[in-house]
């Protein structure tokens, strides 16, 4: 007999199960599917560590959080400096003074200061939309340019019919600081998130390939507990409804050279581009290999937001205001299980950070 039974091998099951460990309880992870880390997932290819469900950079200012990972893995100082790229022209990320040279020409924070405020006054009443939030927040141009054709792309519908508070702030900087997190801590694990993982499980059971949903019964009498980490709807047989989601496909390319685009990520805010951005992989950990040589191929994903149906991965949960009605809904169903902690971006129908999911995964164990 277990005394957790943890649905779910990414990170905030690992997380739990490894300071569960660590107490003195006895632990079971399983996984539908065939590895473990969930969506922070990396494989090798090529001498490239790749994201295989798309790119995680850590970041955080919470110093426990930080210690605790640095148990299982050492971390480069990777930064993220994004570009976004419209219609051939690049900008940097996030908006800051090279962003408003570019835009404006303008080259003291007075100036761009200026700039912004003259067309910010183009909305004069209380936004109804994310178009007249973006323009309240940072102007016509630079919505234009960087905000709306990517928005467009990422929620599949125009900004004009998108609700405000999805744009509760966007951040400008009159400073030349494009450190897009702008965290006290932050890097990318040497070797991969995968190998972190490993790490944090070991010692631990864990059985790969194994459906909670389809022999949920079997299952939780292993244990006297059972974390799920899984879709809070999915465990109800979405008895209220379906949640929503936005989910993400990846096209990935392997090219012969040594450098496709010169930075680890590069968004295109521009409509007609079908993707969002294209990520190349070996950047997170500067072109090298583990021997610090440089890596003479490269490897890219150009990221495509679609809009999910059941069998989909979900990656984006829909916080507007019907499917957090639903939510509510569900959270009184799983408050009522008994000897269930429902955890994680999909067992709390919540976009977590990833040092977020650790914090909340930290804090879980201890109300248990």
């Amino acid at each position: 007999m277990y005394d957790y039974l943890i649905v779910g091998a990414g990170l905030y099951g690992a997380t739990f199960a490894r300071i569960a460990t660590d107490a003195g309880f006895k632990v079971l992870v399983i996984d539908k599917r065939s590895h473990i880390a969930g969506n922070i997932y990396t494989e090798k290819q090529e001498g490239i560590n790749v994201h295989i469900y798309g790119a995680h950079i850590f970041h955080t200012n919470n110093r426990e959080v930080w210690e605790f990972l640095n148990r299982f893995a050492d971390f480069n100082r990777f930064t993220n400096s994004p570009v976004a790229n419209y219609k051939g022209e690049l900008y940097s990320m996030p908006f800051n003074m090279y962003t408003f040279n570019k835009m404006w020409g303008v080259v003291t924070p007075e100036e761009a200061e200026k700039k912004i405020e003259e067309q910010r006054k183009e909305i004069t009443w209380e936004p109804r939309n994310l178009e007249e939030q973006a323009i309240s927040l940072v102007g016509r141009d630079i919505y234009e340019k960087l905000v709306k054709g990517y928005t467009e792309k990422q929620w599949g519908r125009p900004c004009s019919e998108l609700p405000a508070f999805i744009i509760k702030r966007l951040p400008v900087r009159l400073t030349f600081d494009n450190n897009y997190f702008n965290a006290l801590y932050q890097g990318i694990p040497i070797g991969g998130y995968t190998a972190m993982v490993k790490n944090m499980l070991r010692g631990i059971d864990v059985r790969l390939e194994t459906d909670y949903l389809k022999d949920r019964n079997t299952l939780s009498a292993m244990a006297k507990k059972t974390v799920y980490t899984g879709p809070v709807d999915a465990y109800f047989d979405y008895r209220l409804g379906t949640l929503e989601y936005r989910s993400v496909r990846f096209e990935n390319i392997t090219y012969d050279m040594p450098n496709f685009q010169g930075n680890a990520a590069v968004n295109y805010t521009d409509r007609e581009t079908p993707w969002t951005r294209i990520i190349e992989h070996k950047w997170f950990e500067f072109g090298k290999d583990e021997n610090g040589k440089d890596i003479p191929k490269t490897i890219i994903s150009r990221e495509y937001s679609s809009e999910w149906k059941k069998g989909d991965e979900p990656y984006y949960p829909v916080n507007d205001e019907k499917n957090s009605a639903l939510y509510a809904k569900y959270k009184e169903l799983a408050d009522a299980e008994k000897n269930v902690l429902f955890g994680g971006r999909l067992g709390e129908y919540r976009y977590y950070d990833m040092d977020k999911t650790v914090e909340e995964a930290l804090k879980a164990f201890g109300r248990m």
